[in-house]
């Protein structure tokens, strides 16, 4: 740069070593147990910026019950990408992991929060293709719908079933 001063990274390229450390670490925390690992939002989009944190869904076979117990559980995970999130921070880049955590039942159970992952999901892990199945799915559940999503500049949000008439009960 012309100015001589240092500008954050704050393209993709700055997340890419944090993204294969992630998968790592929650593959060898995980272990068998591991079915998908995706990443969404703007990290996801590849649109991060350098307060942007890391939302992250695990698909584990079995999880421990509650929100809590599981983020005690991902404690590790944490520990160990400490350093380069460390890293990170020295290069301008202040990130946080936050992650979204659901056994396999829970994803077939469904969530408005996989909407933000249709087109913004970043599949790091997918055993036998778990994720990209279900996501699939839920794109024909939608389609048949007809929702779509409206944007609005830099925000957006979903019309679930434009044909809506009031009291008419539909399912995702």
């Amino acid at each position: 740069m012309a100015s001589g001063k240092r500008r954050p990274k704050t393209e993709e390229s700055g997340f890419a070593g944090l993204l294969v450390a992630l998968k790592q670490a929650v593959t060898k925390h995980y272990g068998g147990r591991l079915v998908s690992l995706v990443v969404f939002g703007s990290v996801g989009r590849g649109t991060p910026e350098a307060e942007s944190d890391v939302d992250l869904l695990i698909v584990s076979e079995t999880l421990p019950k509650g929100r809590m117990a599981r983020v005690e559980e991902f404690a590790s995970v944490k520990k160990a990408l400490a350093p380069r999130i460390e890293l990170l921070a020295g290069e301008g880049i202040n990130t946080r992991l936050s992650p979204v955590f659901k056994t396999c039942a829970e994803v077939e159970a469904g969530s408005l929060l996989f909407l933000d992952m249709i087109e913004d999901g970043r599949i790091l892990f997918d055993r036998a293709g778990f994720w990209h199945g279900y996501m699939r799915d839920f794109q024909r559940r939608l389609d048949h719908l007809g929702a779509r999503k409206i944007i609005v500049g830099d925000r957006w949000y979903w019309d679930l079933k434009p044909d809506y008439r009031p009291g008419e009960i539909f399912e995702i």
